[in-house]
C-alpha cells in the first residue's frame, strides 16, 4: 500500500502548542493558581482586541484584572528566552520535516517576543506570522491567511495545531483543519467550532499526516 501525505504543511501555535509557557506564567506570577489566572485573562482579552495593540499591553492590563502588578508584564517578557518545549517536539517536527512537510507559525505576540520565542523550539519554520505582523490578534483570520499566503497554499492542504481553543473560531472560518493540542487539559469555549482531533500530546500528528491512496 503507497501512503500520500493528507497535508503539505502545519501551522503551529506557538505559545501553548509547542512550548510550555504556562510554567513561566506561574513562576513570574508567583504561584499555578496566579499565573492561570492571569494567563486565562490574557487569553480573554487577545480573543476580544481584534486589531493590533501592544502585547505587553494586554498582558500587563490582565495582570491588573486579576489583582497582580501589571509590572510583571514585563518580566514575563525578559524572561522568554527561558520558555521550554513539550518533550516530544523536536522529535514530533523532526519527523515532520524530514517527511518534506512545510512547517510555520501564528502566534499572538509581538515580532520581539516571537522571535526569541522560536529560538526555544530548536526547529527551523518555513514561515513565522505575529500579531504584530499581521496587524490583528487570533482569532481574527487574518493572521493565519498571511501565513497562507506566504506558504502558497490553499486551506484544504495545510493542517493547524492550536495550542487553545480559541483558535478553532479563527481556523474555522479560513477553512484550516484543526488539531488541537490540549497539553493543560484546558475546557473549550462555550460554542467553540469542533476540532479534526483532540489530544494531550503531538505525537498523533504524525499518523494523521500521512493515510493510504485513493484505490490502494
Amino acid at each position: 500500500m503507497t501512503t500520500e501525505r493528507r497535508f503539505d504543511a502545519v501551522l503551529f501555535d506557538l505559545l501553548t502548542a509547542l512550548l510550555d509557557s504556562q510554567t513561566l506564567w506561574d513562576a513570574v506570577a508567583g504561584s499555578e493558581a496566579e499565573g492561570r489566572s492571569w494567563r486565562a485573562a490574557y487569553l480573554r482579552r487577545t480573543y476580544e482586541t481584534g486589531a493590533y495593540r501592544p502585547y505587553e499591553a494586554l498582558v500587563a492590563e490582565a495582570a491588573a484584572e486579576v489583582g497582580l502588578a501589571p509590572a510583571l508584564a514585563g518580566r514575563l517578557a525578559a524572561s522568554y528566552g527561558e520558555l521550554q518545549p513539550w518533550p516530544e517536539v523536536r522529535e514530533v517536527l523532526g519527523a515532520l520535516r524530514g517527511d518534506g512537510v512545510r512547517l510555520g507559525i501564528v502566534t499572538n505576540c509581538s515580532e520581539k517576543l516571537g522571535a526569541t520565542a522560536v529560538k526555544c523550539v530548536g526547529i527551523p519554520f518555513d514561515v513565522l506570522v505575529t500579531a504584530e505582523r499581521a496587524g490583528h490578534y487570533k482569532p481574527d483570520p487574518r493572521p493565519y491567511r498571511m501565513a497562507l499566503a506566504e506558504l502558497e497554499l490553499t486551506a484544504d492542504r495545510c493542517l493547524f495545531v492550536a495550542g487553545s481553543a480559541f483558535d478553532l473560531f479563527g481556523t474555522s472560518k479560513v477553512g484550516l483543519a484543526t488539531y488541537w493540542h490540549n497539553r493543560l487539559g484546558m475546557l473549550p469555549p462555550p460554542n467553540a467550532p469542533a476540532a479534526l482531533e483532540h489530544h494531550t500530546s503531538l505525537h498523533p500528528l504524525l499518523r494523521l499526516l500521512s493515510h493510504p491512496s485513493a484505490g490502494q
